[in-house]
């Protein structure tokens, strides 16, 4: 399964805001330049979470948007789900507009239980344990040099 665009930055913009203090409050435009995606796109990414009730937005001079307090217990899925919509679990792989048990595609047997343990580990994968693994170094957010994310 191969996450839309929107997704990615999603994911990427809310793991990047659990990596800083809580409550501190970033510009979209600084979030897009440290993760090196498009600010125009991500502030629209950012309200639809914003909206979503997973991060505050705030305007003004102090604006910005933060996680929630509870969203570091936020999963990957709960990200998706409101990025992809239901569309996530129903849509065929082939793309049929009819694809379920009783009029399946041809992978449709197959690729049923691999999307279920997809979703099921997206589930099992929270904000804050994302977030702990980047700051060690464990993991990079961005295809930026380590020098220049960590500004």
């Amino acid at each position: 399964m191969i996450f839309s665009r929107t997704s990615q930055y999603a994911i990427q913009a809310m793991i990047y805001l659990a990596t800083q203090p809580s409550g501190k409050r970033l510009l979209s435009r600084e979030i897009a330049q440290s993760l090196g995606v498009p600010s125009p796109y991500l502030a629209k990414i950012l309200q639809d979470l914003s909206r979503g009730k997973l991060l505050h937005s705030s305007r003004g001079r102090c604006g910005g948007f933060s996680l929630r307090a509870d969203a570091g217990k936020t999963s990957l899925l709960d990200v998706v789900l409101l990025t992809e919509g239901a569309r996530m679990d129903r849509e065929c792989l082939l793309g049929l507009k009819v694809c379920q048990d009783e009029t399946a595609c041809p992978l449709h047997r197959k690729w049923k239980p691999v999307k279920k343990e997809i979703l099921a580990s997206l589930g099992s994968v929270t904000l804050t344990r994302l977030a702990q693994a980047v700051q060690s170094g464990q993991y990079r957010l961005a295809d930026l040099p380590l020098a220049l994310s960590r500004r």
